[in-house]
């Protein structure tokens, strides 16, 4: 029986990004696209509506917020879900790239699966140097701290369902993936990364395209890192 799969997509000011995004979601895998618009102020959520997704409101910026606005919807839905599949609204991941991610969960070899831009082919340009630090800088610590070894806390990853509700997710903004990843580790879930493309986003990122952004979500990162010891 094939797994019932449903794809949350956070979405602030992406009208640009999330047609295409909604677009190329492999339609055959999965049940149900949400996209949860975090309080845009552009025409994101018609957009999204017209491409045929499940549009839901979350009108307090956050990240993290926007997720948990998703994985409540879904747990309060008829039918739930096998597997989530998290994938940012600004086409800079490929979403056919979505049947790489579950093939692990599927066959039962995985609780995690983080698509992993450090290991899979990353346009010029479409990181930030300061990203790419960032990123180094915290899966060496991840490492170093709880013994599981990453090399990206990259947005697009797919999770069973029941392992994602056991996490118990709280953070609301750009702790949201690290939080994941550490306490996946402590809850020693089966975590395997799987490389993916990367390209320019389309549109301006809110955290890496300002110093207030990268500041903001780089202690953040670090501070969600060290709290969950």
């Amino acid at each position: 029986m094939n797994p019932i799969v449903k794809v949350i997509i956070p979405a602030f000011n992406e009208q640009n990004g999330v047609g295409s995004v909604i677009r190329d979601i492999p339609k055959h895998l999965v049940k149900e696209i949400i996209v949860v618009n975090n309080a845009s102020t552009d025409e994101t959520e018609r957009v999204a509506e017209s491409a045929g997704a499940t549009v839901l409101r979350e009108e307090i910026k956050g990240y993290g917020r926007a997720c948990l606005k998703g994985i409540n919807y879904v747990s309060d839905s008829v039918d739930k879900a096998d597997i989530i599949v998290f994938i940012d609204a600004d086409y800079s991941d490929y979403p056919e790239e979505i049947e790489k991610l579950m093939a692990p969960i599927i066959s039962d070899k995985a609780d995690l699966v983080i698509g992993s831009r450090a290991l899979g082919n990353l346009e010029k340009g479409s990181m930030t140097p300061q990203q790419v630090f960032g990123n180094w800088l915290a899966t060496r610590l991840i490492k170093l701290f709880y013994n599981i070894k990453f090399t990206d806390l990259g947005p697009f990853r797919a999770i069973k369902y029941n392992k994602l509700i056991e996490l118990g997710m709280v953070d609301t903004t750009y702790g949201w993936t690290v939080e994941m990843q550490v306490k996946a580790a402590k809850k020693k879930f089966n975590c395997v990364e799987v490389p993916v493309t990367y390209r320019r986003r389309i549109g301006f990122s809110k955290i890496s395209g300002t110093v207030k952004g990268t500041i903001m979500a780089g202690y953040k990162i670090l501070w969600t890192i060290f709290k969950h010891l």
